[in-house]
């Protein structure tokens, strides 16, 4: 499955604050597929397959008859893990048009914080169950109390200072500055804004964390041939990864003999394996950011720079648009964009090989997007120019 197929549509619902959304996350859920397929060129009843993730809500026989769809023929649901698998949709469909199980697959991701409650906030519970059993008594419940203690090691093993998580912080906002489409449009980050922000858990402070959001995003795939007459510029699949390293689930010890790779060196050695490309080959990449620190070490795991020299290769603008030497999060990403679970990275990594991304890099070749770096299992999607 090496551009056996392609996608051919983008589309999102308009991107709300959490709770702010006039509308339910169906309904935003059927606006982004039908904005993939004007997208496309495609009418909606040619849509045979539909893939989501993370436990979605909008299930495809629903949205079968909301939308008109035709016969569905493919319906798959990534196992939960949040937005660390917001490339597996990518995977699983480009599976399923290459062996010919459907034409028209939607690979979508539908979120309402405001309506169906909040990622971040610790559920309250009588009992803890699985690995919560080991965490939840001593007070570490919440998604960024997890990711700020492996990041915490992570700087003190390796001498990454808050300059690494700025960096980012700082690159998705001015990136969002040109995408109207981004809720923090309009909103820029400063230096003294980013460090002079509270605290949210140690070593994160506000402007590390991700945004809650209402919205939704989808995109369509078929094969080369089928795209040959539609619409847009096909953007091929050059590859798609997941994958998680043996005991990679041990999330809070973040234990040896792992560390610092057991989160995304497995994914990194099957996307680059596959494609047959190494990361200096990539021109543009999305890295999903729920907490910035994970993202750094993220970053790291896929082969862009070793631990001690990962503050250098984001700092000095680096990864700025348009003189950086990786463009990254160009369209403001979870932090500035949306949070639509990771998703709209997909969107942006798409419209960059095609050329209409509101912070373009020049002659795009290979365009990557990678899922959530805070928990196993992970995933990667590597978009190309050509077949």
């Amino acid at each position: 499955m090496n551009g056996s197929s392609v996608v051919v549509g983008v589309g999102e619902s308009t991107y709300y604050r959490a709770g702010r959304s006039p509308e339910s996350e169906f309904a935003l859920t059927c606006t982004a597929i039908k904005h993939a397929a004007e997208d496309a060129g495609i009418p909606l009843s040619e849509i045979d397959g539909f893939v989501t993730y993370a436990g979605d809500r909008n299930d495809s026989l629903r949205l079968q008859t909301a939308l008109g769809t035709g016969e569905i023929s493919f319906t798959a649901m990534s196992w939960p893990g949040g937005g660390n698998i917001s490339a597996m949709p990518i995977q699983i469909a480009d599976a399923a048009i290459t062996a010919g199980y459907a034409k028209y697959v939607v690979c979508f991701r539908g979120l309402a914080q405001g309506q169906f409650g909040r990622f971040g906030r610790p559920a309250l519970r009588q009992y803890a169950s699985g690995d919560a059993a080991f965490k939840v008594p001593y007070g570490e419940a919440s998604p960024a109390m997890n990711n700020a203690m492996p990041w915490t090691r992570f700087m003190h093993e390796f001498g990454v200072t808050a300059e690494a998580t700025c960096s980012i912080s700082m690159a998705s906002y001015a990136h969002a500055q040109r995408n109207p489409r981004a809720i923090r449009y309009g909103q820029p980050l400063t230096r003294d804004d980013y460090y002079n922000s509270r605290w949210i858990v140690y070593p994160y402070r506000l402007f590390d964390c991700t945004q809650e959001n209402d919205g939704a995003a989808a995109l369509i795939m078929t094969s080369p041939e089928r795209a040959a007459d539609l619409k847009q510029k096909p953007v091929y699949v050059k590859s798609a990864a997941i994958g998680a390293s043996v005991r990679a689930g041990l999330q809070t010890t973040y234990n040896e003999p792992y560390f610092p790779y057991n989160r995304r060196k497995h994914v990194a050695d099957q996307l680059w394996g596959n494609a047959g490309v190494s990361p200096q080959d990539v021109d543009v990449a999305q890295f999903y950011e729920n907490f910035t620190g994970s993202t750094v070490m993220c970053i790291s795991d896929m082969g862009f720079a070793p631990p001690d020299g990962i503050e250098e290769f984001l700092g000095n603008g680096n990864i700025m648009w348009p003189n950086g030497k990786l463009p990254m999060n160009s369209s403001g990403a979870n932090l500035a964009e949306a949070y639509i679970h990771g998703f709209e990275n997909q969107l942006e990594a798409v419209r960059q090989v095609r050329g209409q991304s509101t912070c373009q890099v020049d002659n795009v070749e290979l365009s990557l997007a990678v899922g959530g770096p805070g928990a196993p299992v992970g995933s990667a999607a590597l978009y190309s120019n050509e077949r």
